[in-house]
C-alpha cells in the first residue's frame, strides 16, 4: 500500500440541533474539533414525518377541459 495518499481518520464530537453531542471517527477537519449540525435527524421533516409541500394542482386533462369547455366546433 502507498505512504502519505489516506486522509487522516480521527475522533471528532458531533453536535446535533438540540444540543446533545456525542463522538465519532471521520476524516472532517481535525482531531477533537467539533462539528455542528444545522439540520439532524431529530429535525429533519424527511425523519421525523413533517409536512411536505405539496402541489395539488389540476391534471393536464383538467386544464384543458376547463380552457376549452365553451368552445364549439361545428359544420
Amino acid at each position: 500500500m502507498k505512504k502519505n495518499i489516506h486522509p487522516d481518520y480521527h475522533e471528532i464530537e458531533v453536535e446535533m440541533t438540540d444540543g446533545s453531542k456525542f463522538k465519532t471517527r471521520s476524516t472532517w477537519g481535525k482531531a477533537s474539533d467539533t462539528l455542528k449540525l444545522e439540520i439532524d435527524p431529530k429535525t429533519h421533516p424527511a425523519w421525523t414525518g413533517g409536512k411536505a409541500n405539496i402541489n395539488d394542482s389540476e391534471g393536464q386533462v383538467a386544464r384543458f377541459e376547463k380552457r376549452f369547455k365553451n368552445i364549439k366546433i361545428g359544420k
